[in-house]
């Protein structure tokens, strides 16, 4: 399956499942039918943006520490994934500004 976000605004957002699925789950689409469609209104959109720029925080601290913590064992530290979340929710977060801006929603699964 593959998610297909859309807006009035900005053209398709096309991502895998896995990936699709983590970033609404970061945003607080948890529930299975909010992951299957649904839409983030642009007053809620602030909130989305800053709950991932949080979860790219965390993640690029979590790597940092588990470096730190391998050299310091004399190991070498764990690689880093070619793409991390940075990489996969930076369209999504530019979606979301481009549309907040233009007061449009994001619509998925319709």
């Amino acid at each position: 399956m593959i998610y297909k976000f859309k807006s009035k605004v900005t053209g398709d957002l096309i991502m895998l499942q896995a990936n699709g699925e983590a970033i609404l789950k970061i945003i607080g689409k948890s529930d299975p039918s909010q992951l299957k469609q649904g839409i983030l209104l642009p007053q809620d959109m602030p909130n989305a943006v800053a709950a991932l720029l949080q979860a790219v925080a965390l993640e690029e601290q979590v790597r940092a520490e588990q470096a730190v913590l391998a050299r310091e064992n004399g190991q070498r530290p764990p690689a880093a994934p070619a793409v991390g979340l940075r990489q996969r929710s930076l369209p999504f977060i530019q979606m979301l500004q481009r549309c907040q801006a233009a007061n449009k929603e994001v619509v998925w699964g319709v």
